[in-house]
């Protein structure tokens, strides 16, 4: 396949962050060609999402009218679980039911596939199924691709890398090195099929209406890690995640599809799972160093973003959402240029950073900063306090003629057996640091 050689810029990937960019590049008039890899956009996605609406709004104003979107959100969950027991907390709103809708659940495959055609629509030329082996280099300057289809070497005045966390463009040409296992987490989801009155009953909701719960614990057996669980139409989203690092010490050596089956068999999670029939299953790296592993995502002729630079807040599970505004900003820092006629030199595109840092995207990374840090030294946080906490609850709730005042001794000593008492000021102001 040949194509015309010269672009004024060139998207690699069609993800969140390379459709947001590319559409947006397009949208105000350049010359846009946009390289994926897949069969189609969404092609490599699975999974189910949540999709925040302000990112999108701010490139698609009136996306709601035809994206293939699940549910919106008016409940969320957070649980603490041990081993057969979990302490949470809710938070529902029926403010969350009045539009426009702030949370939404979406399938990838579905959503990326819609998103790419808008990026068509806005002028784009997307080609799928090429894969881009290097990029071209004039001295330190990235002037174009070089890909196993369309006639080899396409050239741009501006490359953006939206390629996916483990991408290995960035890395041979020398923006970034080896991302290392304590850096990046391996997450394993599946699609459970289930009728759409039989979420609606599970979950206490009606009509398009969803619940997400964020899981924390000893289901991840002390390796740093979550789970979830997404109510979509007629399916629900289930998955755990935890750092390859901690995969590869754990030393029960469980398997990450291991992990997923016990998560589904636990007392909390099996009843509402319950007759779901899986239709799909996958396997997904996502970056999760924080603040401090966001390498240098910008130089002469070249932007990174979405996850090839490491932007997933450690916080909350927003990495579409990141994404999307990455991709946003990369191409209002090229538009702008373009438009004052400067070069696409490292100096013109270090706009591109500056408005990562006037964005929450550098502001959230940056608050929650030390938490990988913190997870990773102190195992105990995932392990001995959720089950303490549990234990707890399950003390206090119990009726067994023990008055409140002894029982609330006996869960204090069981506090400081645990941990001692200089354990737990230590863990206190651990947790102060990481989320202060």
């Amino acid at each position: 396949m040949n194509v015309n050689k010269n672009f004024d810029a060139i998207v690699v990937g069609a993800g969140p962050s390379g459709n947001a960019c590319a559409y947006s590049l397009a949208k105000a008039g350049l010359n846009v060609l946009q390289i994926e890899r897949g069969e189609y956009p969404g092609s490599k996605n699975v999974q189910g999402a949540i999709l925040y609406s302000d990112a999108l709004e701010r490139i698609i104003p009136d996306f709601r009218d035809d994206a293939p979107l699940e549910r919106h959100i008016i409940e969320q969950r957070m649980w603490v679980l041990d081993d057969a027991s979990f302490v949470g907390t809710h938070f529902r709103s029926d403010g969350a039911n009045q539009p426009p809708h702030n949370r939404y659940t979406i399938i990838r495959a579905q959503f990326d596939k819609w998103f790419s055609s808008k990026v068509r629509d806005a002028g784009a030329l997307l080609i799928c199924e090429t894969t881009v082996e290097e990029l071209l280099l004039d001295g330190d300057r990235v002037v174009g691709v070089r890909c196993d289809r369309i006639g080899g070497e396409v050239y741009a005045d501006v490359v953006v890398l939206a390629d996916g966390v483990n991408s290995t463009l960035a890395r041979k040409a020398g923006f970034h090195g080896e991302i290392p296992p304590g850096q990046v987490a391996l997450a394993v989801k599946e699609i459970l099929f289930l009728p759409e009155e039989l979420i609606q009953q599970r979950f206490n909701v009606r009509g398009d209406e969803g619940v997400v719960i964020e899981l924390v614990g000893k289901i991840t057996e002390g390796m740093v890690g979550t789970g979830f669980l997404y109510t979509n139409r007629e399916s629900l989203t289930i998955g755990i995640g935890c750092m390859l690092d901690g995969f590869k010490s754990n030393p029960r050596r469980t398997a990450p599809y291991t992990l997923l089956d016990n998560l589904k068999r636990h007392p909390a999670i099996a009843p509402l799972i319950e007759g779901g029939e899986m239709k799909e299953y996958c396997a997904h790296l996502i970056p999760e160093g924080g603040f401090h592993a966001v390498p240098k995502v910008y130089g002469a002729g070249w932007l990174i973003v979405g996850d090839s630079g490491g932007f997933v807040n450690a916080a909350h599970r927003e990495g579409s959402n990141l994404a999307m505004t990455t991709g946003r900003l990369a191409a209002e820092t090229i538009i702008e240029a373009r438009s004052a006629g400067l070069p696409m030199s490292e100096k013109t595109l270090r706009g591109y950073k500056d408005r990562l840092d006037a964005s929450f995207v550098m502001k959230d990374l940056h608050k929650y900063r030390d938490m990988p840090d913190v997870l990773h030294a102190n195992p105990q946080f995932l392990t001995t306090y959720p089950e303490l906490v549990n234990r707890a609850a399950q003390t206090m709730l119990t009726v067994d003629g023990v008055d409140k005042k002894t029982k609330e001794r006996e869960i204090a000593r069981s506090f400081r057996g645990a941990r001692g008492v200089a354990g737990l000021l230590g863990d206190a102001f651990r947790l102060w640091r990481a989320f202060r």
